[in-house]
């Protein structure tokens, strides 16, 4: 057996090949959708999957306004943030933040299925969410993601 011809090969900036990929949030489950996609952000779905590296797709979510929560969490799950001043503990449900700021369900969604570090803060920089069906990202030529 020849064991030089089996070098495991690790992905880097310069060898990544990003796809772009957009993704239809009209009735998908928020977490099971939020999921799927921090899988293909992260880039876990490639076989080149190198766990120190950006190696995952950029992926555009539509529609975010529509997406489902199931159960009860629409009126009991609840968003803590906190202003940084003393008594500045702040609550919020999904059905408010539905009305003031859409999108922003699902990046918290994703926000915490990545990794909490330098390299998951960049890899949330690829994915884009957009409340309703039109993006800005035609150029890229995005392919369907379906689950």
């Amino acid at each position: 057996m020849d064991t030089l011809s089996y070098k495991t090969k690790s992905a880097n900036k310069a060898t990544v090949q990003k796809e772009w990929y957009v993704v239809d949030a009209t009735d998908q489950v928020l977490g099971r959708m939020c999921a799927q996609v921090a899988k293909v952000i992260r880039g876990k779905h490639k076989p080149s999957f190198t766990p120190h590296v950006d190696c995952g797709d950029k992926v555009i979510i539509i529609n975010a306004d529509k997406v489902k929560l199931t159960g009860n969490k629409m009126t009991d799950k609840t968003y803590v943030r906190h202003t940084g001043y003393p008594g500045g503990q702040r609550k919020t449900t999904p059905e408010e933040l539905l009305e003031k700021h859409p999108a922003r369900i699902v990046e918290n969604a994703i926000k915490g299925m990545v990794p909490k570090n330098k390299l998951g803060r960049q890899i949330l920089k690829n994915v884009f969410v957009y409340a309703g069906p039109e993006h800005s990202q035609d150029a890229q030529k995005p392919k369907e993601l379906k689950f």
